[in-house]
């Protein structure tokens, strides 16, 4: 990896895609939640660890915002003091979303378009893949065309269930996860675009996130129908009304409306 960083070199000008990018990613986060909100689907009536989640991640939205704007500005020692407590931030993000993954799989609340043993896998293991590619793109803090790029990516990781609320997911099934988590490259397929437009080429960095992507869904879905899925979705569920539900098997629509979070 270190070679190829070092194989491609950008003009000082161009070696950041635009903050622009990274506040266009924060719009699109909003805008899936809010929609959730202004159609009723989320309440404020949700359990208070459900509101620590939404403001854990929505936390990272801002800090994430803050920082690719204070690095375009060229404001680097703020950037690396707001760093630090990003990477900080990052263990709480893993706390809460592994808390209400396994909350909403015992309480059988597991949203119908999703198989409840599947949910259970891809949802933990996206959000330890986005923490480890943020501490990837802070150990390349020192390049800053793949810093930048890996940041973007990392953030790109984390959209599938903005793009999800924004989606016609229930029309969807069977595929509802994978056509959410489809739809996470559009940001860096935009960047590569940016990049080509500049240089004519484009950036590695946004390959190696296309790769983690494809490779995300591929091992929640290898997990998820093995043996090793089957079983932690019984240790989760034990002793639990999430016991009664069929892992593999998806909910029927809730006759009084889509309520997530509970």
């Amino acid at each position: 990896m270190a070679t190829v960083a070092q194989d491609f070199e950008l003009e000082p000008i161009v070696d950041r895609p635009p903050a622009g990018l990274a506040v266009a990613m924060a719009l699109v986060i909003v805008a899936g939640f809010s929609v959730q909100f202004l159609m009723g689907r989320s309440t404020v009536h949700s359990p208070l660890v459900v509101h620590a989640h939404a403001l854990t991640f929505m936390g990272w939205v801002a800090i994430f915002t803050v920082q690719a704007t204070l690095g375009a500005r060229g404001m680097i020692e703020q950037h690396r003091r707001l760093g630090r407590l990003a990477r900080a931030w990052l263990v709480l993000m893993i706390v809460m979303g592994f808390v209400v993954t396994v909350r909403m799989v015992r309480n059988g609340n597991v949203p119908f378009f999703f198989r409840p043993q599947h949910f259970l896998i891809f949802d933990p293991l996206n959000v330890l893949v986005f923490a480890v590619f943020v501490l990837f793109a802070v150990s390349m803090r020192h390049r800053t065309d793949w810093h930048s790029r890996l940041q973007l990516g990392a953030m790109a990781l984390l959209m599938g269930p903005a793009f999800g609320r924004l989606l016609p997911i229930p029309l969807l099934v069977p595929y509802a996860y994978e056509a959410s988590a489809a739809a996470c490259v559009t940001f860096p397929l935009i960047g590569m675009g940016i990049d080509l437009k500049r240089t004519g080429r484009a950036h590695p960095a946004w390959l190696v996130t296309l790769g983690v992507l494809a490779a995300m869904v591929l091992v929640g879905d290898a997990i998820t129908y093995s043996p090793l899925g089957d079983k932690l979705y019984q240790l989760a569920t034990a002793g639990s009304a999430g016991a009664e539900i069929p892992g593999l098997e998806f909910g029927s629509p809730p006759s009084g409306g889509l309520i997530t979070g509970r």
